[in-house]
């Protein structure tokens, strides 16, 4: 596993560090980018994590994340988005969810469909465990 994008509109923030908790078993073991005020939140919550912050949204972070999928670099997007406020930088996050698709990374935009993707890694890096172990497949 490269790294995991996390991005969280505004109004999504406590929504993402509230899922982001209930999963630390998981995201302590990767490597994170988020967009900078992402990054902030999340730091201050959870400070023993491998997060690296990018610019804000605004700023190109949308757009320096969408870079790192065109370059490889990014396994999967959990990109918590608020569907009720209007963005001033909506072209970049359609961007970013356009490379998303484009190369086909998975992308999950709320809580539930994250939590899918989520035990999916999970599984996945059980099982890389075992086998790096020398166990059965899981």
């Amino acid at each position: 596993m490269k790294k995991v994008a996390l991005v969280a509109h505004d109004a999504r923030k406590p929504v993402l560090v509230e899922w982001v908790g209930r999963h630390l078993d998981v995201f302590r073991q990767l490597d994170l980018v988020a967009t900078g005020t992402t990054g902030t939140v999340l730091l201050e919550h959870y400070p023993e994590l491998r997060l690296e912050k990018l610019a804000s949204g605004p700023r190109g972070g949308d757009q320096q994340i969408g870079s790192r999928i065109v370059a490889n670099e990014i396994d999967m997007v959990f990109f918590f988005i608020d569907p009720l406020t209007p963005m001033p930088h909506d072209v970049d996050v359609k961007a970013l969810l356009r490379l998303s698709i484009l190369y086909d990374i998975p992308l999950a935009c709320a809580p539930r469909s994250a939590d899918i993707l989520i035990e999916s890694l999970r599984k996945d890096m059980a099982r890389r465990a075992a086998q790096s172990e020398g166990g059965a497949l899981v």
